[in-house]
């Protein structure tokens, strides 16, 4: 079972969050993270399948990153 790592991270200019990884390759948005999560793991399987990637079930690990300015 090949394991995939998610890239996740806040685009502050958009206001959502964002999930990449350019081996499967895939590149959604949310406003919530949970949903973003929730939609990459739908939308992975189907993917790599399009791609000729086979029909095992990936492992997903999610990554997420979010920077924040601090106030001054």
């Amino acid at each position: 079972m090949k394991e995939y790592v998610i890239n996740l991270f806040w685009d502050e200019e958009a206001f959502v969050w964002v999930a990449e990884n350019e081996d499967i390759p895939i590149i959604l948005e949310s406003g919530s993270l949970d949903l973003l999560i929730e939609r990459v793991r739908i939308a992975t399987p189907e993917l790599l399948q399009l791609n000729n990637s086979g029909n095992e079930m990936p492992m997903l690990r999610f990554q997420a990153e979010r920077l924040m300015k601090a106030i001054s």
